[in-house]
């Protein structure tokens, strides 16, 4: 029996289209770098994302010449200014199997790679409150370690006092969701075709399922 879900918020549970992989795009352009979008989604997607501009930088082996740290900084003011002009919106679905899952009082926790302030402040502009429509926010800052790591699952479990992996769920839009839900122990570890990465990019990772839509995951509990 499942007790805990956890869910990504960017392309799983939350849609604000695509701004940060568009936003770490862009600061790598304007830092010099030649990248396409789909790159930084392939090697970025998921992850904190000073690691995740480290990774994009090092798979274009650009490290000698692109500063990752300055990139950051410039991705993070960017942002900034993005998520002053965005209206994210819930993806479709979510706020049924969430209130679906509450009624199985099943918890809900929502992990991100996303620094803390980011994340609460798409949280407020969707109007969703912790404790109410979802149990708990965990994000990069909140662990030494962020993804494909499993410290964020670990810490919600601890949380809720769980301690069988069996009866936690991960689902994600990337690959390393997947790899997080499957280094914790996770019973599911499903990717989800709604955000970053094909369901071609997710089987790579072997999940236990690929969903199309949120709604999917309800048979499976």
């Amino acid at each position: 029996m499942i007790k805990l879900v956890v869910f990504d918020m960017a392309g799983t549970t939350v849609d604000e289209q695509n701004v940060v992989y568009k936003t770490v795009h862009q600061a790598l352009l304007r830092a010099g770098m030649e990248v396409s979008l789909e790159t930084v989604l392939l090697h970025a997607a998921g992850k904190e994302k000073f690691q995740a501009i480290k990774d994009v930088i090092e798979a274009e082996n650009a490290t000698g010449h692109i500063n990752a740290l300055a990139v950051f900084q410039d991705f993070e003011q960017l942002l900034d200014e993005a998520y002053a002009t965005l209206t994210p919106l819930p993806m479709p679905g979510v706020e049924t199997v969430f209130a679906r899952l509450r009624a199985r009082n099943i918890r809900i926790v929502l992990n991100t790679g996303y620094k803390n302030t980011v994340a609460r402040g798409l949280l407020e502009k969707l109007g969703w409150e912790e404790g109410l429509h979802f149990n708990l926010l965990i994000t990069a800052d909140d662990v030494e370690r962020g993804r494909p790591y499993p410290d964020m699952i670990l810490l919600a479990m601890a949380k809720f006092e769980i301690t069988d992996a069996a009866t936690v769920a991960k689902i994600g839009d990337s690959k390393v969701d997947i790899e997080e839900g499957k280094s914790a122990g996770c019973g599911i570890y499903a990717g989800i075709t709604t955000g970053a990465q094909t369901a071609e990019q997710l089987a790579e990772a072997a999940p236990t399922h690929i969903l199309n839509a949120l709604e999917e995951l309800l048979p499976l509990l």
